[in-house]
């Protein structure tokens, strides 16, 4: 299997982990130190494992969690290092999202997840001219 996919696999197994609210599976995606973090949209930046685990603990034992589909991956792959960054459909909104993983033996865990929502473009008439704000 080629390196990418091996990332765009471990990729999809953090993503089939929150879908189903497998937390045991959650825990093992992720590397087994204090040196990974996470920003979930709207939070402020978690660090450490023991953190970062009680967070996503909480998150899948919500029973009112939201939906989350995984588009768009992209791998990229820099020896023992890789991000996947996509878009993250979460109940109908957009958000981009990056996933960094370190090689961990042979398998790839993560080390840093972060998503936010995605500013929109949106056109404006102004004095005749079309500008554009973003929101």
């Amino acid at each position: 299997m080629a390196k990418d996919s091996k990332v765009i696999a471990a990729n999809a197994a953090f993503y089939a982990a929150f879908s189903t609210g497998d937390f045991a599976g959650m825990e093992r995606m992720w590397a087994d130190d204090d040196a990974i973090s996470c920003i979930h949209p709207g939070w402020p930046a978690i660090i450490g494992r023991a953190t970062v685990i009680g967070s996503w603990r909480d998150i899948l034992q919500n029973p009112e969690r939201p939906q989350i589909v995984c588009a768009e991956p992209q791998a990229i792959v820099d020896g023992d290092s890789a991000r996947v960054l996509c878009i993250e459909i979460v109940d109908g909104t957009a958000l981009a999202a990056a996933n960094h993983f370190r090689r961990v033996g042979d398998d790839w865990r993560l080390v840093h997840h972060q998503s936010s929502p995605i500013a929109q473009i949106v056109e404006q008439a102004e004095d005749d001219r079309t500008s554009h704000r973003v929101h």
